[in-house]
Formats: C-alpha cells, sequence, structure tokens
C-alpha cells in the first residue's frame, strides 16, 4: 500500500452482494479491503499491458520501436 502522501482517494461504489463476498475474502485472507483493492487493481492492469512504475513505462515504450524488435534488419535504401 502507498505511503499517505502518495495516495489518491476515490470512492467506488459495489452491490450489496459483491461486498459481502469481498468483505468475506478479506476476512479470511486476513487482508483489509484496501490490499484486495491494490492486488485487483493491479492484475487489472497487467492484464491489458499497462505499465505502473516508471521503469515499467520506459520498458514498454521502448519495445514499442520497431529497431528494438527481435530479428529486425533494417532495409536498405535503394540508390
Amino acid at each position: 500500500m502507498a505511503n499517505d502522501a502518495n495516495e489518491v482517494r476515490r470512492r467506488i461504489a459495489f452491490d450489496t452482494e459483491t461486498y459481502v463476498a469481498l468483505d468475506r475474502l478479506a476476512k479470511d485472507r486476513m487482508a483489509s479491503p484496501q490490499e484486495l483493492a491494490d492486488e485487483a487493481f493491479r492484475d487489472l492492469l497487467k492484464k491489458h499491458r499497462r505499465p505502473v512504475t516508471l521503469k515499467e513505462m520506459l520498458r514498454e515504450s521502448a519495445r514499442h520501436q520497431p529497431a528494438n524488435d527481435h530479428g529486425h534488419t533494417p532495409k536498405r535504401r535503394q540508390s
């Protein structure tokens, strides 16, 4: 979990059944609802290949350059 200075707070509404299931899961795992939310959002970002840290962002941006693709050979100019 982030430090208080680095936190952004948002309210999220759940239907009753979802809230009860999340509360039960948190108690079973001896985790806080915040820890469950952090894990869920990290997994969601990973699933959609969205970088979170600066290191991940730089790594991802470097991958999108054709020169960085493995097996890519530059085309020669015709004279």
